[in-house]
């Protein structure tokens, strides 16, 4: 009997100590909404409640506010929307208030609401005003890498103002901008934040342990919202847009007029749609020279695929860019034209882009938990024109006549249908199960790609300890028949406390393909992973922060089954009581390391063996605030064998001038030298040739803004990428073990095309950016690219710099003009101008 006292004693404690600090904050409906204007005047303001008493949590947790730096928040609702008062005091000498675009928070105090509908602890919608003005919003979950998504966009309204001791915010949340349930009686969860960047402090009102779990449950609670019912979320966002491009002599003008639409289909799910798309501003990708065997890859940069698709990103089986790629024949079109004294082909038209005809997406989560996701993609055939010429000839083979007698169409990427399907399911506020499927059929006697993933992410109660695990099932339809694949993983870890740990492991088979709409660049291997870390949640005597952690990897090939290599590695990261951030790493692999890849030969296998690679660096950036700040960062490589005269080292400087809080200009150069490298060249005959090379490339870059304020802003970005390549004069054969001989006659000039390389791209990009109202946007782009790829890799930067411009010059000029449309109010506009 004493023993079972005993258990629930320690069970009740348990409970009393994961219940204990949650705050509560009732909220009282107001008759009269509060004028967004940034003054606390309004009657809804009398008689709210009162949220304060924060708590600091970074960089040290459970420190109070300082008597000059109280926050006050007051919180109150209508009919249409939650209003939020915040009086933040503080020194108006020690605000900063640095200008940015939307979502970018750079060097600002802000102050952060969240809400939490279903009250679940992992499903928050996060609201931020900067000091300056400026907004941002992300919806968060555990499941999102980061926590966070800023591509998520709502509209709301607030304002700010700067007053004798400290400043002021009021938003207007509108409940079009949330997704809840029509209960008469709601609770939510609830969070409010603050961050001073003179000293990157942050509090919040309900205390958060950063030793364990996630953010979301350590909200408060909001109680009293009563009688309010989920409007009808129906946005129209219009637009229109024109850009006008020249390149080599050829100019070509298009006009774009199209409808973007986000429809609430019940109270907790949303379709948005764009309808007819237009990704014509879309930033430019940073293209680099790829020695490498896999494909080179960017990040998204069109806002339809980049907004809630936290859902979608669940087991990286979406990789939003195969939808509207190049075409995937473009380049295989010019080893298909007919050549000979007759007759010649040639392309004269080869579009690199394929359009996306519309896109769709269905998401949302009920109550219990279970999430929903529906994405879908069209994209068009698309042709490749090709001129057939029939030459007419005299005895000697000289050309009398010629004339064209046919053009042909080539199909290089058949009319596709891109879908997606999720199910996930939170349980615990810090657990979830997912099962994920993605299909893309293709029309014509083309693959088709299909998906299935079986996912889980568990937590304990408590908090400290995390499985997570992964089955995947590719079946891609070839002419030949299905080609189906496997791949699995498995991580097991200590997630609470100072020092962490974990342990995974890593699978595909042979046939694992996902890349009609995922991206994995390898399979076929067997990965075994250790890791562990050591932080600091309570600042010392002279850091704010610290971070340690090591790695050891081991790693196999599935078939053969057979090693391929190992790494094990350091890294640190720490940040001064100043604001500045350095740290330092060092990664070996010892032994020999088999390279499966490198040799393109995936039929046979054949691979290549380098040992004893080794690599370091070191890096800091200065403390932001200041009107002058850098950052830095300098590394090494080189390989500890005999045989090897293989050295690299690469540095990155950035410093950033801040004349203003409105003006900033930032410049960057990278510099990287990699002497004695080893890499494929080609295939002659049964040969697969390897060469010996020096690679140098320089990246520089301009950044700057200046924002006249919170909505309307011009930015310049400026890229010019430079490398050369230089291959010895002997190449090797790969040998059936994996080492290169150079008892051949092979050498550059046995190669078809010269393998030496000049690779240079420039990219600029104006851009003038105006908010006019709410979520209504227009938007001015001049822009203009240079490139050029030649085998003069012996020739200076500037030599080569001539060079370039020496080539055509594309110029873009767009226009975009965006509204937004809400039905609610549209709705209501003809509702009173029924009752005049």
């Amino acid at each position: 009997m004493r023993q079972l006292i005993s258990f629930f004693f320690i069970l009740l404690c348990s409970f009393l100590a994961n219940t204990q600090g949650k705050k509560t904050l009732n909220i009282v409906r107001t008759t009269a909404a509060p004028k967004i204007d940034g003054v606390l005047n309004d009657h809804a303001w009398k008689n709210a409640d009162s949220a304060k008493n924060f708590t600091q949590f970074r960089p040290e947790m459970g420190v109070v506010e300082k008597a000059h730096q109280k926050t006050i928040v007051k919180i109150t609702y209508d009919d249409n929307a939650i209003y939020v008062a915040a009086y933040l005091k503080d020194k108006p000498e020690d605000i900063q208030k640095q200008f940015t675009s939307r979502d970018n928070f750079g060097q600002s105090d802000f102050f952060g609401l969240v809400l939490n509908p279903n009250n679940d602890a992992q499903n928050d919608t996060e609201f931020f005003v900067f000091s300056s003005g400026t907004q941002a919003d992300a919806i968060a979950s555990p499941s999102i890498d980061d926590g966070e998504d800023f591509g998520w966009n709502a509209v709301w309204d607030s304002a700010v103002k700067i007053v004798d001791d400290g400043w002021i915010v009021e938003m207007k949340i509108p409940y079009r901008a949330l997704r809840f349930s029509n209960d008469d009686v709601q609770t939510w969860g609830l969070q409010f934040h603050r961050r001073f960047r003179i000293d990157n402090s942050q509090y919040s009102w309900n205390p958060i342990d950063r030793t364990k779990g996630n953010i979301g449950l350590y909200h408060g609670e909001l109680l009293g919202i009563k009688n309010i019912k989920p409007p009808t979320r129906l946005s129209f966002y219009p637009f229109v847009s024109g850009i006008s491009t020249s390149f080599d002599g050829e100019h070509e003008t298009d006009f774009n007029v199209g409808l973007d639409v986000k429809y609430g289909i019940t109270e907790n799910f949303t379709l948005d749609a764009t309808l007819i798309p237009d990704f014509s501003q879309a930033a430019f990708d940073n293209v680099r020279l790829n020695l490498g065997p896999f494909e080179q890859t960017f990040n998204e940069q069109r806002q339809f695929f980049k907004e809630g698709v936290d859902l979608f990103n669940k087991g990286d089986l979406f990789f939003s860019r195969r939808i509207g790629n190049s075409p995937t024949k473009r380049g295989a079109i010019e080893d298909e034209l007919i050549s000979n004294d007759n007759i010649s082909e040639e392309i004269i038209d080869n579009p690199n882009i394929v359009k996306t005809l519309n896109a769709v997406k269905v998401s949302g989560r009920t109550k219990k938990g279970l999430g929903i996701g529906f994405f879908n993609a069209v994209t068009e055939k698309t042709e490749a024109k090709i001129k057939t010429t029939e030459y007419i000839r005299d005895q000697n083979t000289q050309v009398i006549t010629d004339s064209v007698i046919s053009y042909r169409n080539r199909v290089t990427e058949p009319l596709a249908n891109y879908n997606i399907l999720v199910l996930d399911q939170q349980f615990n506020g810090n657990s979830s199960i997912s099962l994920i499927n993605t299909n893309v059929t293709r029309d014509g006697r083309y693959r088709d790609g299909n998906v299935t993933g079986l996912l889980a992410d568990v937590s304990n109660k408590r908090n400290t300890y995390n499985i997570r695990g992964q089955v995947k099932i590719s079946n891609v339809n070839l002419s030949d028949g299905i080609s189906t694949g496997l791949s699995s993983f498995f991580r097991v870890g200590k997630t609470h406390g100072k020092f962490r740990y974990s342990f995974d492991h890593e699978f595909a088979d042979e046939e694992y393909d996902i890349n009609d709409l995922g991206l994995n660049n390898r399979n076929n291997f067997s990965n075994f992973g250790i890791d562990a870390s050591y932080q600091i949640f309570e600042p010392t005597e002279k850091l704010n922060d610290f971070r340690i952690n090591t790695w050891v990897n081991y790693r196999r090939l599935y078939n053969p089954n057979t090693y391929t290599g190992t790494n094990f590695g350091l890294r640190f990261n720490a940040q001064t009581k100043k604001l500045m951030w350095f740290g330092a790493r060092i990664n070996f692999q010892p032994g020999k390391q088999y390279d499966y890849f490198e040799a393109r030969d995936f039929e046979n296998k054949r691979f290549f063996i380098y040992k004893n690679f080794g690599s370091t660096g070191i890096w800091f950036e200065t403390n932001q605030n200041k009107t002058f700040s850098i950052e830095a960062n300098l590394g090494s490589y080189t390989m500890f064998d005999n045989e090897r005269d293989f050295f690299g080292y690469e540095f990155e400087v950035e410093p950033t001038l801040r004349f203003n809080d409105k003006f900033r200009m930032s410049y960057e150069l990278e510099y990287q030298n990699n002497k004695g490298s080893r890499g494929f060249v080609n295939n002659i005959n049964d040969d697969i040739i390897f060469g010996e090379r020096n690679v140098v490339s320089i990246e520089n870059g301009l950044s700057g803004a200046y924002n006249f304020n919170p909505l309307n802003s011009i930015s310049i970005t400026f890229r010019n990428f430079w490398s050369t390549v230089n291959y010895d004069y002997q190449l090797f054969i790969l040998e059936n073990d994996g080492t290169l001989s150079a008892n051949n006659s092979y050498n550059v000039d046995s190669v078809e095309d010269s393998p030496n390389i000049n690779f240079n791209t420039w990219n600029l990009d104006l851009r003038y950016s105006w908010q006019f109202a709410p979520g209504s946007q227009l938007t001015a782009l001049y822009r203009n690219s240079l490139f050029n790829s030649d085998t003069a890799s012996k020739d200076t930067y500037f030599n080569s710099l001539n060079t370039l411009f020496d080539q055509p010059i594309q110029h873009v000029f767009s226009l975009k003009l965006q509204y937004f449309i809400d039905y609610s109010n549209l709705k209501n506009v003809f509702k009173k101008k029924s009752n005049s």
